[in-house]
């Protein structure tokens, strides 16, 4: 008896399989990026610390702007300081620092909901090397009090942060919660120094500029102690 021919379905069937397989989100993942980041490179939002931000826009509907861009730009590799001594400088000590942070928190989970949609499944049978398994496993493990830590010592990229947490399987709750709280001493430093940077003897800017030396010389230290643990002792 003769087999049936290969159906339609059955090429379609194929077709989706390989347009939603690990490396083609993956790949997808990668290009949003790239295009985020050229769009950022000619956007340049760095200007808004030299131009301001535009006049037509004030009061809260421009806090709730610029908390909306400053998720969008965070995941596209901008650096936070730059965003938070923006928000400083444009709204004020408390209305920045509610935007920044909300901005914060906006950030962090679009770039963990991109990371786990579309890099995870590609990027975990890679987790072979020592340093990278401890890392994961740490995560993993003790998500709420690992994200706090990275949150509370700057030094490492925000944005890296959030795609490797995405990659392991921390929960979106403590990643969230871990965020929010642990990113609200040096958001809060930042935004002061931005308000307070036209006058740079004032109290305020003193304490908030000493605080965010002393954050990073602790996240030094904390990084050189726990350095073993990276190895695979």
């Amino acid at each position: 008896m003769l087999e049936p021919a290969a159906t339609p379905d059955g090429l379609a069937a194929r077709c989706t399989r390989v347009l939603f397989s690990p490396w083609s989100r993956l790949t997808l993942l990668l290009a949003l990026l790239a295009c985020a980041a050229i769009a950022m490179l000619l956007w340049r939002p760095q200007r808004l610390l030299a131009d301001g931000w535009p006049a037509q826009l004030s009061g809260p509907t421009a806090v709730v702007i610029f908390a909306l861009a400053y998720g969008v730009c965070t995941t596209a590799f901008v650096p936070r300081p730059v965003l938070n001594l923006a928000a400083g400088a444009l709204f004020g000590s408390q209305a920045g620092f509610v935007s920044s942070l909300a901005g914060t928190v906006l950030g962090a989970g679009l770039a963990f909901g991109l990371g786990r949609l579309l890099g995870q499944d590609a990027l975990r049978p890679l987790l072979r090397a020592r340093w990278l398994t401890a890392a994961d496993r740490q995560l993993s493990e003790h998500g709420f009090r690992s994200m706090m830590a990275i949150r509370l010592f700057p030094g490492l990229p925000f944005c890296a942060t959030n795609y490797c947490a995405a990659v392991s399987r921390m929960g979106w709750l403590p990643y969230l919660l871990a965020t929010a709280l642990g990113s609200i001493p040096n958001t809060a430093a930042y935004v002061v120094a931005g308000a307070r940077a036209s006058s740079p003897t004032s109290p305020a800017f003193l304490v908030a500029t000493g605080f965010i030396v002393l954050s990073g010389l602790g996240a030094l230290a904390v990084a050189w102690h726990k350095r073993k643990a990276f190895r695979g002792r």
